[in-house]
């Protein structure tokens, strides 16, 4: 690029930022239109038309405090009304096959909620050197037994 067209270049420029600084501090506002000042009221009125709602400062707390009473409210009623604590047994008939392992036993036992896992429940097997005990047969057991319990049941 030449120096010539570069001053070029420059000039528009300036140009075009001094014409664009004209519009902008020359130019029509941008709140044009109503001269008149609305009274509060008024504005209420205007605002409410289209559909907004319109608080004080103090009836916005009054609605904040009265919403936060009717929660406490409501956790106190949750608090006072208990759920019955009631147990739920879970009982199953389970069927050992030959060739079966503790940890067969085990998903069986976690699938019928009897036990909450079933490596938990196959560790126990080993720690008690059962592991090879297994018995063939059907055997029912529940929720409210023991690990030791089940495993006696089952094992040797």
């Amino acid at each position: 690029m030449t120096s010539k067209s570069m001053r070029s270049f420059a000039g528009g420029l300036v140009v075009a930022a001094g014409l664009c600084g004209a519009v902008y501090f020359f130019g029509p506002g941008e709140a044009t239109g109503t001269s008149e000042k609305l009274s509060e009221d008024e504005m209420k009125e205007s605002l409410a038309s289209e559909g907004y709602v319109i608080h004080s400062e103090k009836e916005w707390e009054d609605q904040i405090a009265e919403a936060q009473s009717v929660k406490d409210k409501a956790e106190a009623e949750k608090e006072t009304v208990k759920e019955p604590t009631e147990k739920v047994i879970y009982r199953t008939v389970l069927t050992v096959s030959k060739g079966s392992t503790s940890i067969d036993v085990g998903k069986t036992l976690q699938k019928a909620k009897v036990i909450k896992n079933a490596n938990e429940f196959s560790d126990a097997v080993e720690k008690k050197g059962k592991a090879n005990g297994l018995r063939p047969g059907t055997y029912v057991v529940d929720s409210a037994m023991t690990t030791e319990k089940i495993i006696s049941i089952i094992f040797k």
